[in-house]
């Protein structure tokens, strides 16, 4: 079992990097923000008990966003290669992911901080429009609809998430640097930590990503 790790901003570019490595390496990609809607759904014990917490509005605790990790980790087989997106988000969960690996007898083998301008992540974030019937993503200079206000797909009306406005995302990135500085440091001491422009176009940050996973 070997894994890789995604860690960046709102607005980095996680998604789609992890996309274009998916693609080219064939690893399997955990969300965690996926997995514990899909556990709610299901109504599994870890499923229940996250959502108890989620109903109040309160973090999910540590030790149950591992307990779900460690359910998916042993739906796959030995060999599975994963890559996580968006956990761990402290260094907490680290230290858990770390122990979940061992025991199973893998590896954290890379772990890659897309390292993105505050400026760029604003820009990014505020341009963004949502379809509120398909849910489809535009962008108001990247990916533009066709017809303003309008989805290409289906015809409804494309709105600005609450979480894609400017006060709401500034206060995103705080909470987003208050978390992960600790963890950035914790990879770097590990030597397992590779820092990537995430200004650069998609192909060269997932070319660089793979080039280096290539290499360990």
């Amino acid at each position: 079992m070997k894994a890789i790790i995604l860690i960046g901003a709102p607005g980095s570019g996680k998604g789609t990097t992890a996309e274009g490595i998916k693609a080219a390496t064939g690893y399997i990609h955990v969300a965690t923000g996926d997995m514990l809607r899909e556990a709610v759904a299901r109504g599994s014990s870890v499923g229940k008990a996250a959502e108890s917490y989620m109903k109040q509005g309160t973090l999910v605790p540590d030790e149950v966003i591992i307990e779900l990790v460690e359910e998916r980790l042993d739906e796959g087989a030995p060999a599975d290669c994963y890559m996580f997106d968006g956990f761990p988000r402290t260094q907490r969960q680290a230290e858990l992911l770390d122990s979940s690996l061992e025991k199973r007898s893998g590896e954290l083998a890379n772990v890659f901080y897309l390292d993105a301008p505050r400026e760029l992540v604003i820009s990014r974030l505020t341009g963004r429009r949502t379809c509120r019937e398909c849910g489809t993503i535009f962008h108001v200079v990247n990916i533009p609809p066709k017809k303003e206000g309008i989805c290409d797909l289906c015809g409804g009306e494309l709105y600005v998430r609450p979480d894609d406005k400017e006060d709401t995302i500034i206060r995103r990135l705080e909470v987003f640097h208050s978390q992960t500085g600790g963890l950035i440091s914790y990879y770097e001491a590990k030597g397992v930590l590779a820092r990537i422009d995430a200004a650069q176009p998609k192909e060269e940050i997932v070319g660089q990503a793979v080039s280096l996973m290539r290499a360990r």
